[in-house]
């Protein structure tokens, strides 16, 4: 079962009110939307590009009885999604940064290095047939831009040792799942590394999934258009899951606040408490940032 991150924070801190209008842009399995709705009576405008997470939590709202509607798509084209909704303006927009447990455990698309299954990492749970993959990567990218990939978005210290695993790998035999990936992976980097507080893989897999869907530029993109759609007093939650991605909030955050668009309603990060992390350790790496435009 996939746990909300934050949920109590997220939502307190959003300051709903009877009759906002919310886009929850990463709907996932509607944990943060359902605990919304419980709450106060909104308007819900859903966005997710895995059309699985839509069907799932289409059940669940109509079950708690939310006026809500569902769009399948990436929340950085918010605003023309939006325009197709007929909607302008919106009060709140929260953003879960973070792949959600059912896909990381069992999506078949080989987000995790536990299952072995292809190698794909694309969102969409059936992606067109010249979809762009993390088996295009590993197969056919130069080394260098391979090991560019795995150290800017994995901040993984060996990525030039496994990038040069991976085209020494594929010389033989194309890599085609996770559990050929993780092989080389172990295989190129030290012994003790292996068994470190994090599995070796880790890294790599995550620097693929940013580079596959394009994660770091959609937050970018996803940010400029929540700031274009806001009313005046309207708050936008980011939770984020990595340091990358929350230096993108941070920096956007500060900026707007520097222009006179709005304020943070943290100037510090808020993070789980122990007792979350001990119920889902998952929610270790969280940071949820708040701001409210002018």
């Amino acid at each position: 079962m996939h746990e909300s991150v934050l949920l109590q924070e997220t939502i307190d801190g959003l300051e709903l009110r009877d009759g906002d209008v919310v886009v929850d842009g990463t709907l996932g399995r509607a944990g943060h939307s359902i605990e919304m709705v419980k709450r106060v009576k909104v308007r819900l405008i859903g966005i997710d590009r895995d059309a699985q997470a839509i069907e799932e939590s289409r059940a669940k709202l109509s079950a708690a009885g939310a006026n809500f509607e569902l769009h399948q798509g990436n929340f950085a084209d918010m605003k023309s999604i939006l325009a197709y909704a007929g909607v302008e303006h919106v009060n709140k927009v929260i953003l879960d940064l973070g792949v959600s447990s059912p896909q990381i455990d069992s999506s078949g698309r080989g987000f995790s290095f536990k299952e072995n299954e292809p190698l794909s990492m694309t969102m969409e749970r059936e992606p067109s047939a010249d979809a762009f993959t993390a088996r295009d990567i590993v197969n056919g990218w130069a080394e260098e831009d391979i090991a560019n990939v795995i150290y800017a978005y994995g901040e993984e210290r060996y990525a030039r040792r496994i990038a040069r695993g991976i085209v020494t790998a594929r010389e033989i035999a194309p890599i085609e799942t996770t559990h050929q990936l993780v092989e080389i992976i172990q295989r190129s980097v030290p012994f003790m590394y292996r068994h470190g507080r994090i599995h070796p893989a880790t890294r790599t897999f995550q620097a693929l999934r940013i580079a596959v869907n394009d994660e770091l530029r959609s937050i970018e993109r996803g940010l400029d258009a929540t700031l274009s759609v806001l009313q005046p007093e309207g708050r936008i939650a980011v939770i984020s899951f990595h340091s990358l991605e929350d230096r993108i909030v941070k920096e956007r955050f500060r900026k707007w606040e520097g222009e006179g668009t709005g304020k943070q309603a943290t100037k510090k990060p808020i993070v789980p408490s122990e007792a979350e992390i001990e119920r889902n350790p998952r929610s270790r790496s969280a940071k949820l940032r708040i701001f409210i435009r002018r």
